[in-house]
């Protein structure tokens, strides 16, 4: 069983499994089982150039992020278990966390992140009942999110970037799994504030 599994294969959902590995020297996370399983086939990141996105260099194109944030992950916090050519069908809540089916396996984990994008309709069964329209998206886009308080959607669920309700910009979506993963790291920590920073000289 995983102790957090998070859904999705872009900026969001990456984000948050840095976040959520690199605390593997905390001995409240130490023994943590994550992973992640990378949904989409497609990220709107593949056409995107950015010019506007703090730390990050003019020009740099999405394509290119995708592919060195995935490694980032592999190499510094290789116990992250990245889940690829899967597509999520399924989540269902069980009396001790959830169970993940994909088109491939069947997971468990006691949290599950979700940053699949809110593109309509959702495209897997078991969330039916937290679906709304975007709250910040154009109505004639007919786009989607999960309510949630503050990306929490229920005991268990967290929502991040767009489908928590967040406009698509990548210092938000960035932002949004980091916020989560801090969220959980906090849970873990029995309700102690936690925020994980690498520093000079440590």
């Amino acid at each position: 069983m995983f102790d957090a599994l998070i859904i999705g294969g872009g900026v969001s959902s990456v984000s948050c499994a840095l976040i959520l590995g690199s605390a593997y020297k905390k001995p409240f996370a130490e023994d943590k089982k994550i992973g992640i399983i990378k949904h989409q086939k497609a990220s709107s990141l593949q056409n995107a150039v950015f010019n506007n996105a703090y730390g990050i260099p003019k020009g740099k194109l999405g394509s290119e992020l995708l592919i060195e944030t995935t490694n980032q992950l592999k190499e510094l916090y290789p116990h992250v278990e990245q889940i690829e050519g899967e597509k999520v069908l399924r989540i269902e809540k069980q009396t001790s966390g959830f169970l993940v089916e994909t088109n491939k396996n069947k997971y468990t984990s006691k949290i599950v992140v979700i940053g699949i994008g809110s593109g309509n309709p959702f495209t897997f069964e078991g969330l039916e009942n937290y679906i709304i329209p975007h709250k910040k998206a154009a109505p004639e886009k007919n786009r989607i999110q999960l309510k949630n308080e503050d990306h929490l959607v229920d005991e268990g669920i967290y929502a991040i970037g767009v489908l928590a309700g967040h406009r698509s910009q990548l210092s938000i979506a960035a932002g949004s799994g980091a916020s989560a993963a801090t969220d959980i790291l906090t849970l873990w920590n029995d309700g102690k504030p936690v925020q994980v920073h690498d520093a000079v000289n440590k």
